[in-house]
């Protein structure tokens, strides 16, 4: 058969061609136009200026690799998910329509302020060089020539002018600022009355009609609806079931020890003295000679009577450092000290003195006093750590080889794990409630996000099978498949009646509350001298443990007239609350001083003018969005912005 294959080579081409090419033509070039229609695809358009998906893409990628530049430990799935790419496209319609309107309103940056920008800005301080000039090294280096960021830099300033008269222009005087601080963060006086429905609940006992239609009723649907959920199995391999198949001989550890025996030796190190007659290096002969011949008369007095040798030092020697200390030079290792200086130390016993020993600072006579280290640790005392080092080694090259291994065997056999685990010594794992989030305290692969994704799939959910092996950690693969699926589904009432029960009694017992509060505020509307308890003064910044909804209508409430009455539902938990409005105080004194308030103040109002004036931009520009979400930045909808 391979003979003829081989005879017939000319035959077999020509048969190639005559299938794959009207393949190509008539369904690939179709689909290369397909691709290049929707690359060229508008997703917006500014002033009939087109922002293309292929401009949109390229774009979202500039901005995810800006950011795992700045932060490389970013979760990937974030940069990849539909809000960020949606901020992205904000971000870029954003850019269209203030550059449209910078060339609408002639706000050109000429080159002589370009310059003078540049040169001034610190922000641009290490794109310059001393003279003023642009470094074309460091712009090389991020991908552009000198003309590209020129042109991107003349672009920027002219776009920054656009806003730039709206931001700087809101007043904030002292007296509009107090007067909306004021407001916000004003203090009132109030007396409360509560009426929760915990105190009702015990008098309520619903009927088995009024379980039932509280159960049937559409609103509460959810509340008893099972989410979607799967029982797998899966395998996981990582370097430490690897390292369970990997055996090291006690050979192969001694090697390993011996190899490394300085890490398991500590450094020996000597405690020396001595007594220095300097003489630099560059000094003239006759000046070296003189200063060895001290250093000889000295040594010949020490070697009389060694324990002058410190005060010998005290007296003779020329080192400032130790002479006070009789030449004391502590403890030294090697590595210290120049070298001759150094062997000689090293080669002395303790209590020896050495000769002379010329260095570049002179002649030294050295004494060693004390040797400590140089302790090494046996085989058996560090075998233990060897071991688990040697294997963490072999594993990690292990891995790299049966990653590959791995995945291709669960692939191929996608039926099931037996296989691969069986290959592998791995042990399969079950994990019977699995939904398609990662549940509260999840671990391994059931707390990874791209693996439930991955088992959740169409496919994996109807023919049961493998997942591909999906890299959930460092030197971490895992695979599983679905053994059970349970589409999401209402619980019937029978297993839920105890909480379906529960919901009746705490509406019932909401609407007893809200009804005796209605009573009470009535009540207290026809007396408003009666008293409903102790004073106490609340604002933005101090709440008092009161839930903002209440808190938001407290202050909220006209205040021309008092004492004001209110009443708040605050729903099934907290019940009905009414409130007696008694007096209005001033700003509270702890939420800001008068030059925080004006200056966030003029912020906040530059903000919203400069927000305002883009979204006019936007419709003078004829922005229409034919992708995503939300419109721009400035927060036109889809569905509102101009078309």
């Amino acid at each position: 058969m391979f003979e003829f294959f081989r005879s017939h080579t000319r035959l077999l081409l020509a048969l190639l061609v005559l299938l794959i090419i009207p393949s190509f033509v008539f369904l690939g070039m179709d689909g290369y136009t397909r691709m290049r229609e929707g690359a060229n695809a508008a997703v917006a358009t500014v002033k009939g200026q087109k922002i293309t998906q292929a401009e949109w893409d390229n774009a979202h990628r500039n901005q995810a690799e800006r950011i795992r530049r700045q932060m490389p430990n970013v979760d990937a799935a974030m940069l990849d998910s539909p809000m960020f790419k949606q901020q992205t496209l904000d971000s870029l319609i954003r850019e269209r329509v203030l550059l449209a309107a910078a060339n609408d309103l002639h706000l050109v940056t000429t080159d002589e302020r370009l310059q003078r920008l540049f040169v001034r800005d610190p922000q641009f301080a290490f794109l310059r060089n001393p003279d003023g000039s642009v470094n074309r090294d460091v712009l090389a280096a991020q991908g552009m020539s000198s003309e590209l960021f020129a042109q991107r830099l003349r672009q920027d300033f002219s776009v920054r002018q656009v806003m730039a008269g709206i931001g700087g222009s809101a007043l904030a005087t002292d007296a509009v600022a107090g007067a909306a601080f004021d407001a916000l963060l004003q203090q009132r006086e109030l007396q409360l009355q509560r009426f929760e429905p915990r105190t009702f609940a015990p008098k309520i006992v619903p009927t088995d009609a009024e379980i039932e239609a509280y159960y049937s009723d559409p609103a509460n649907a959810e509340r008893y609806r099972a989410p979607e959920q799967a029982s797998i199995e899966y395998l996981v391999l990582d370097l430490a079931s690897v390292e369970k198949g990997i055996s090291v001989s006690d050979d192969d550890l001694r090697k390993y020890y011996a190899e490394n025996a300085a890490r398991f030796a500590t450094p020996e190190e000597r405690r020396a003295s001595h007594i220095l007659v300097k003489a630099e290096a560059g000094a003239k002969p006759e000046e070296r000679a003189a200063a060895k011949a001290k250093a000889e008369a000295i040594l010949a007095r020490v070697t009389a009577k060694p324990a002058s040798f410190a005060d010998e030092a005290r007296q003779n020697s020329d080192d400032p450092g130790s002479k006070a200390q009789g030449g004391d030079l502590d403890f030294v290792a090697r590595g210290a000290m120049v070298k001759p200086f150094e062997d000689a130390v090293f080669r002395l016993a303790a209590g020896q003195t050495s000769g002379i020993v010329e260095t570049d600072f002179g002649f030294h006579i050295i004494r060693v006093t004390a040797v400590r280290g140089g302790q090494k640790k046996g085989f058996d005392e560090v075998k233990a750590e060897l071991l688990a080092e040697v294997r963490g080694q072999l594993a990690q090259r292990r891995f790299a080889e049966l990653a590959t291994e791995f995945g291709n065997l669960v692939y191929e056999q996608p039926d099931s794990l037996k296989p691969a685990a069986d290959k592998f010594g791995l042990s399969i794992q079950t994990a019977p409630v699995v939904t398609r989030s990662p549940a509260p305290g999840a671990a391994g692969p059931l707390a990874n996000a791209k693996f439930i994704e991955a088992l959740f799939s169409a496919e994996n959910l109807r023919n049961k099978r493998n997942t591909e092996a999906i890299e959930i950690g460092s030197s971490q693969l895992a695979s599983g498949r679905v053994v059970q699926h349970q589409p999401a589904r209402v619980l019937p009432l029978a297993e839920v009646r105890d909480q379906v029960r529960a919901g009746v009694v705490n509406r019932k017992a909401a609407e007893q509350a809200r009804a005796a509060g209605e009573a009470r505020l009535a009540e207290l509307r026809k007396a408003p001298e009666t008293a409903l308890g102790p004073n106490a003064v609340v604002s933005r910044a101090q709440a008092r443990d009161i839930p903002p909804a209440l808190l938001d209508a407290v202050l909220r409430e006209p205040a021309d007239k008092l004492p004001a009455f209110i009443g708040v539902d605050l729903g099934t938990r907290d019940g009905y609350v009414v409130v007696k409005l008694t007096r209005v105080l001033g700003r509270d004194p702890i939420a800001a001083d008068a030059g925080q308030v004006r200056q966030q103040y003029a912020q906040a109002w530059a903000a919203a003018e400069a927000e305002a004036y883009y979204t006019a931009l936007s419709r003078r520009l004829d922005l229409k969005i034919t992708a995503g979400s939300t419109a721009a930045a400035a927060g036109v909808s889809a569905a509102s912005a101009p078309r």
